[in-house]
């Protein structure tokens, strides 16, 4: 059958073989004994903690690590989803503000985004894009600028995930979170920016897979005629055909895994493993006392040619050789062929195996697992599931001083970036932090703010917590949270409908009350009173913090 295929076909093929199904949601829930935080009444914490802020005006803050000193530093990340805006930088923060230490864009080109950050042995090691192909890539760094590349060529970041956390494990060896290209392992319409600047971007297993067969009909972006079709499968370049029982070799520079290596060899490249992989789109790392590894993981969207209706996010214990399931199954483990994972048919391309239509009502499997040698991992290794789309990233374990939670995961929720992810989603997932008992899997909020959603969509710009990426106890022991700052959609923004307004990111710190030190800081205490005196409204605080009514963002 000719790849390319006529809208005609496309419409009857839709419209004969989709089925809606309904969108699974999740009430939102109040944090353990929630009240309001002194000094940052849009923050609810659970009684007896406050928080504040350590400094403010950041530019797409990602990851924070302290040296030998337990001087604090934050990354940059640079740009946003493509290479867009601000520098990589790696930033002092000390006394409220910040200082650049190394400009990393003007040291070797770093193409954004920059987000793990590791402090070890007198360098920083961090994760990016490399400058000449785009692929994933970690380097060090010292303090006075000289960089050394320690591997590139992960393909799947040259899409729009790209390597995210590296961390020292306690076995002496770094690991570091490779995020997967596309949603669901098919390129569709969702990537064109990323494959009109890499056309040949795919997702790429870590294993010999065989495939089986599945191909996404779609529009051919690429092509002068409007009414041209083309057929797509999995783990191949957009525009690529496959068929029942292709090969696909695995590779170690592959996407949705933890891979791991010696930063101390003359070569770490060479010494690069995979550890564990069939994530999604893993974030963050994070050891107990035991040496129990953990991941945080952004489950699936609704968009592109695979689009997957889901019902968690996950944050998993990681086991050394397991298979995590993506991209056939949901963030529990469960298989994609059941028709609850499909979305409506609207929202569906129609499947294509060998040139014959295939149900729509589910999105199905796209490996042969029998074949390919993979079963899905335990459920056991399932260490919380989260809200869907609220977006686990970065986290960290509770030391012994923070008695009552010692020793369970806080967890950032970055939150969603619906509609364009998940047309779907009727309230805001995420944009908080939670915390995860390992014994009851229960995940609870910590933080989060009064109204579901970020502060500046509730009139509260810098009041409140905007986008948690990264959360991490310090030497100190408080509670440090790396929050990104503002990121929304505006559908008339240049290019994508993203919108990522600089200089919004926050630093904050939490920390028991019976354990701080002085008073809160409370400005921002006395800039929301003063926005919200009777002159200015009789509504309760409450009532003005609605969704409804601050629609128009801050």
């Amino acid at each position: 059958m000719d790849q390319k295929l006529n809208r005609r076909t496309l419409a009857k093929t839709a419209g004969a073989l989709a089925g809606a199904t309904a969108v699974a949601r999740f009430a939102p829930a109040l944090a353990q004994d929630a009240t309001p935080a002194p000094g940052f009444p849009v923050v609810e914490l659970p009684e007896g903690y406050q928080i504040e802020k350590v400094v403010e005006g950041l530019t797409f803050a990602t990851g924070l690590t302290w040296d030998d000193q337990g001087q604090m530093y934050v990354a940059e990340a640079g740009g946003a989803f493509l290479d867009l805006g601000a520098p990589s930088r790696i930033l002092r923060i000390e006394n409220g503000e910040a200082t650049e230490v190394v400009n990393l864009t003007e040291a070797i080109g770093t193409i954004a985004s920059v987000v793990g950050l590791f402090w070890q042995d007198g360098v920083f090691y961090f994760t990016h894009r490399d400058p000449d192909d785009r692929t994933g890539a970690a380097s060090r760094v010292t303090p006075d600028g000289e960089v050394t590349q320690l591997f590139s060529g992960i393909i799947d970041s040259q899409a729009e995930h790209q390597v995210n956390d590296i961390r020292m494990g306690p076995d002496g060896r770094m690991y570091v979170a490779s995020g997967p290209a596309g949603n669901a392992a098919v390129m569709g319409l969702d990537l064109v920016p990323f494959i009109m600047m890499s056309p040949d971007v795919h997702t790429t297993p870590c294993v010999d897979i065989v495939l089986t067969g599945r191909n996404y009909v779609t529009p051919d972006f690429r092509s002068d005629d409007p009414s041209d079709l083309v057929m797509t499968g999995a783990y191949v370049p957009f525009g690529t055909e496959t068929a029942p029982g292709q090969v696909i070799e695995g590779t170690t520079k592959c996407g949705g895994a933890i891979l791991v290596f010696d930063p101390e060899s003359d070569n770490p490249e060479e010494t690069l493993e995979v550890y564990a992989w069939g994530f999604r789109n893993v974030i963050g790392l994070a050891w107990d006392a035991d040496g129990v590894m953990y991941a945080g993981v952004n489950g699936y969207d609704i968009r592109g040619s695979r689009p997957v209706q889901d019902e968690h996010d996950a944050t998993y214990r990681v086991e050394e050789g397991a298979w995590y399931g993506w991209p056939d199954f949901s963030a529990a483990f469960e298989p994609l062929t059941d028709p609850k994972f499909g979305v409506p048919g609207s929202l569906q391309p129609p499947m294509m195996i060998e040139g014959q239509p295939v149900s729509t009502d589910a999105p199905g499997f796209v490996i042969d697992h029998e074949a390919s040698g993979l079963e899905v991992a335990d459920t056991s290794l399932i260490a919380g599931l989260h809200d869907w789309n609220s977006s686990p990233s970065m986290l960290d374990v509770a030391p012994d001083s923070w008695t009552e939670f010692a020793g369970q995961l806080f967890v950032a929720e970055w939150g969603d970036l619906a509609p364009p992810t998940n047309p779907l989603l009727d309230e805001p997932s995420g944009y908080r932090i939670v915390r995860i008992n390992p014994e009851s899997g229960e995940v609870v909020p910590f933080a989060q703010n009064a109204k579901p959603g970020p502060a500046s969509a509730q009139m509260a710009m810098g009041m409140g917590l905007e986008r948690p990426f990264d959360v991490k106890f310090g030497p100190d022991g408080a509670m440090y949270i790396v929050d990104y700052g503002v990121a929304r959609i505006n559908p008339a923004s240049e290019g994508t409908p993203y919108e990522f307004p600089p200089e919004t990111g926050v630093i904050w710190k939490v920390t028991p009350t019976d354990a701080a030190s002085g008073t809160p800081v409370t400005g921002e205490s006395e800039a929301l009173e003063e926005i919200l005196t009777p002159e200015a409204t009789d509504e309760p605080l409450d009532e003005i913090l609605t969704p409804e009514a601050t629609e128009e963002g801050d």
